[in-house]
């Protein structure tokens, strides 16, 4: 009888080695976690770059690294600060190194990015990727370019060098706003209280104060829309403004909406907001500021503020934000724009000085014609009088005629407009060195349409007429004739200029979006 032979087994062949010396060694964290932070910081510069040669930037740099898309926003906001603030050397570095060729061209962010970290930077690594190989082999070349750079300045060493090209430093408290319509202030206070020393701010409502330099990108307050980070000349604004429940306001230049929800907080969530944004980009940052406020009662609308007709359906708007275009000086300090090629030189752009004037002049007439309106705020982040009180200057006798009047936004502030027409004293100022941001502010109100001031939240009083030159406040001395003209340190881009014609969209929202 057979006996059946059992199956042979064959045994696994064990894993080649891999001897292949092209491979690529796996990173460890430190490494990786650098490695993909240039190529962040590279596309956010990439961004700004782009938005500073166009003249019409997107968002600020803040808010391009803290958008969601950022993994590492620490590190890639640090990279992007640090790499715009010595650009110069770097490019100058590069070209006497001549190292970015026609390859490397295509990549000059990364490249600047790299650069900066070579030269420096901590360094931590430069393994991972082509460019870093790229810059590491040609570190001696960088380093000798430095040198010659040093020598030429007739710096002393390379600190001393590094100075001239840095700017003053300004340190300013960190302001978040409470969104009431998810958060009470107390709530806030408590919650903030347990990581940071905050305090309430002793002008505007719902607004708190941190030290300097506090970091809450990652809070969960902020992630979850219960709080925002902004400033207090723009928390300002929309208190100013002061709309009541169940009103009808227009938000004529919204992006990126931070003053928008805090309207609708103002508003208690009731009412309507329509919020105009012409700017495609900036409309998408709009509409995710409005869903992650959570605010019920706003409508965003894509398309031109002037093409609105104010007979049209939104004749029965009783208040209009116009927070228009401008050149944005009176943030460039915290925007870092004054760090950006357009603005390192010393020549002034009259010419998009002038263009953005004439929008904002025909913005604030067209704001003036709405038959229903009774509260009208224009706002700039600027500090330049063409944009500011030659502005409202240029309106009066149109306002006159419509029954406006001029009412003086908190009192109690001492900085007001520019004494160059009658009437300026009743304008809102706020300085970029002693209040760390430059803002404008001017309120019209109809006649007739508040009785008495008390019905306010006294944050204003009624002038006596546009034209009354009596009982002018005392002002700072932060300002005189000699300083219209602004320095390079303070100007910049708040918003795109460019406005052309275009079609409304709307998109309505609501809180389960």
């Amino acid at each position: 009888m057979a006996r059946n032979k059992a199956p042979s087994v064959k045994p696994k062949p064990k894993p080649k080695q891999t001897t292949d010396k092209s491979a690529k060694p796996r990173l460890k964290n430190a490494e990786r976690s650098a490695y993909f932070a240039r190529r962040e910081a590279a596309k956010v510069l990439h961004t700004v770059l782009q938005g500073d040669a166009n003249r019409q930037a997107v968002a600020s740099i803040k808010s391009l690294v803290y958008s969601p898309s950022i993994r590492n926003k620490k590190a890639t906001f640090a990279l992007v600060c640090q790499t715009l603030k010595h650009l110069r050397i770097i490019k100058d570095v590069l070209e006497i190194a001549n190292i970015l060729n026609s390859k490397w061209k295509r990549q000059e962010e990364l490249i600047y990015i790299i650069a900066y970290d070579i030269l420096f930077g901590k360094e931590i690594s430069l393994v991972g990727g082509d460019a870093e190989k790229f810059l590491a082999c040609r570190k001696d070349a960088m380093q000798s370019a430095l040198a010659k750079l040093v020598v030429r300045k007739k710096a002393k060493n390379i600190d001393d060098f590094i100075a001239l090209y840095q700017p003053p430093d300004i340190t300013k408290p960190c302001y978040v706003r409470v969104n009431t319509l998810k958060l009470d202030v107390d709530s806030a206070l408590h919650e903030l209280g347990k990581q940071f020393k905050v305090q309430k701010d002793d002008m505007i409502p719902h607004l708190l104060v941190l030290p300097p330099h506090t970091d809450l990108h990652n809070h969960s307050l902020v992630l979850n829309g219960s709080i925002f980070v902004q400033g207090k000349a723009s928390s300002m604004v929309a208190a100013v403004l002061d709309p009541k429940p169940g009103w009808e306001v227009l938000d004529a230049c919204s992006a990126p909406g931070n003053k928008t929800v805090h309207l609708a907080a103002l508003m208690k969530g009731k009412g309507k907001i329509i919020a105009c944004e012409l700017n495609k980009d900036r409309a998408k940052r709009l509409e995710d500021t409005v869903r992650l406020s959570g605010a019920a009662n706003i409508e965003v609308l894509h398309g031109d503020f002037l093409n609105i007709d104010p007979k049209g359906p939104f004749s029965k708007v009783s208040a209009i934000l116009l927070d228009p275009s401008c050149s944005g000086s009176g943030t460039a300090a915290q925007r870092l724009d004054h760090l950006l090629p357009s603005r390192t030189t010393d020549f002034v752009d009259t010419e998009r000085l002038n263009k953005l004037a004439a929008f904002q002049k025909k913005a604030l007439a067209h704001a003036l014609s709405f038959p229903a309106v009774k509260r009208i705020v224009y706002s700039t982040c600027s500090v330049n009088q063409i944009e500011n009180e030659d502005v409202v200057n240029s309106v009066l006798p149109l306002a006159t005629s419509n029954g406006f009047q001029l009412a003086t936004p908190f009192p109690q502030w001492q900085r007001r407009g520019l004494p160059v027409f009658e009437g300026s004293e009743h304008l809102l100022r706020t300085d970029p060195v002693e209040d760390k941001e430059g803002f404008f502010i001017a309120l019209f109100v109809k006649k007739g349409s508040e009785k008495n001031s008390e019905e306010r939240s006294g944050s204003q009083k009624l002038a006596g007429s546009l034209s009354n030159g009596k009982g002018w406040l005392k002002r700072s001395c932060h300002v005189n004739k000699k300083n219209l003209a602004l320095p390079v340190f303070y100007r910049g881009i708040c918003k795109p200029w460019l406005h052309t014609k275009s079609s409304l969209t709307r998109k309505t929202y609501n809180s389960s979006n």
